[in-house]
């Protein structure tokens, strides 16, 4: 097929439509329009995406942005570390047809390695993974092992078969079994998808914890897991401190190895982190992680997380095995986990990376907000402290020496657009969220 023929994509009604993906020029294109892309990075609007770019572009390499053509804005596409970018169908909507325009994509420019970091996205890409890898390295553990590291139940059980501390949970197939799991599990407790991204009747989507403090909270948050076709684990809160140990798992050794703490998180129950600093590698939680990821066999980044229980030991919470939302301290701190993936998926040398600094902290402003508003609204609920404690902890940190996510002195446009674009969705959130909870005061 030559790079600048259209694909032939079939219609959801079976009629035959032809689309041609391009890429566009950008900010650090040279005058060989032409030039072959040494990496392309997908989903590039999440906050790893821009990170990733600007660290493989600040290595030398030439890189490509990419995104769905639904996701506004894109700061990534401004950056001047941005060799050119593109825009293909939405992965929740059209994943094939994501998949085919990425592969038309990698023809047009000759990519030689594509990193995904959507959950939506890499479950279509394994779909199809042995026709991208007929063409560009995918920087992806293997097959089995990524499967079974986004699959919490297998994670569990691996787990628990090296005797690593894990939450006491029961499979729960229907409501009727609620009420029985509360009793072995206790309240409050959580409702977990054993996936995160399930497809349902075609239809894809992502999925979340949610904690339950009744037994009609938990009747509703199972049925909603199960009316998406979920399995379910009913588990027990863990309250404790929120801690992940990162690294590149490559040839029976661990590169790069880094921890962090989370003091924030977006939702409030074990979503992405928006406030967090560097730590110590805690020695149980990188004993058992080491151990977690070398049964696997799941090369490539992965980040461990765990919390901590009323005794004091890493509990486990679950594996990501993509470049984390967070990573981003990591890198601040002095581990670059975007160039050791790379580097590992197109089989170069690598670089241990044996120290970091401790101590480093970094926030993620716009999902700061949006705890803020989150954790007025769930007083009482698990996870959710106080509204003066939130405010004071809030205001705090802005006389705190912190670096924040998007924001890089060499490269400040994809933070200004990332700033208003922020800026609309606060708005939003504000409007739909603050005056419902205050007019039903």
């Amino acid at each position: 097929m030559s790079p600048r023929a259209g694909l032939v994509l079939e219609g959801s009604s079976g009629t035959a439509t032809t689309a041609s993906p391009r890429w566009q020029r950008g900010r650090a294109a040279t005058e060989r329009r032409e030039q072959a892309l040494d990496v392309a990075v997908l989903d590039i609007s999440l906050r790893q995406g821009l990170l990733a770019l600007q660290q493989l572009g600040r290595a030398g390499h030439v890189v490509g942005a990419i995104e769905c053509e639904s996701t506004k804005p894109v700061p990534a596409f401004g950056s001047r570390m941005c060799g050119a970018w593109a825009v293909v169908p939405d992965r929740e909507t059209q994943p094939h047809r994501m998949v085919d325009a990425v592969l038309a994509l990698v023809h047009e420019r000759s990519v030689r390695t594509i990193i995904p970091l959507h959950d939506g996205t890499i479950d279509a890409i394994s779909a199809r993974r042995g026709e991208l890898e007929r063409w560009c390295a995918v920087a992806l553990a293997a097959p089995a092992a990524l499967d079974a590291a986004n699959d919490k139940n297998k994670t569990l059980g691996v787990a628990a078969e090296l005797g690593i501390r894990v939450p006491r949970c029961v499979h729960v197939n229907q409501e009727a079994d609620v009420a029985a799991a509360i009793t072995e599990i206790g309240l409050p407790a959580v409702a977990k998808p054993t996936r995160s991204w399930v497809t349902n009747d075609g239809d894809p989507q992502r999925l979340s914890p949610a904690a339950v403090v009744s037994l009609d909270e938990a009747r509703a948050a199972v049925a909603a897991l199960r009316g998406v076709g979920s399995d379910v684990l009913f588990q027990e809160w863990i309250p404790g401190a929120r801690e992940a140990v990162s690294f590149v798992y490559a040839n029976g050794r661990f590169w790069g190895e880094f921890a962090q703490v989370a003091r924030r998180m977006v939702p409030i129950l074990g979503g992405n982190s928006v406030a967090r600093e560097s730590i110590d590698l805690p020695a149980d939680a990188a004993d058992a992680a080491r151990r977690l990821v070398a049964a696997l066999d799941l090369e490539g980044y992965a980040e461990v997380e765990f919390r901590r229980d009323a005794a004091g030991i890493p509990v486990l919470m679950e594996i990501n095995p993509r470049l984390s939302a967070s990573v981003g301290i990591a890198v601040r701190a002095g581990v670059n986990f975007p160039l050791l993936l790379h580097d590992w998926a197109t089989g170069q040398r690598l670089d241990r990376s044996s120290g970091y600094r401790r101590g480093v902290r970094m926030r993620w402003l716009a999902g700061d907000i949006r705890w803020v508003i989150d954790s007025v609204r769930s007083q009482g609920r698990p996870d959710a402290e106080p509204v003066a404690r939130v405010l004071w902890a809030f205001t705090r940190d802005f006389a705190r020496a912190s670096a924040y996510d998007y924001v890089a002195p060499d490269d400040l446009r994809p933070a200004a657009i990332a700033t208003w674009g922020a800026v609309r969705s606060t708005r939003r959130t504000v409007a739909k969220r603050l005056p419902w909870r205050i007019g039903n005061r």
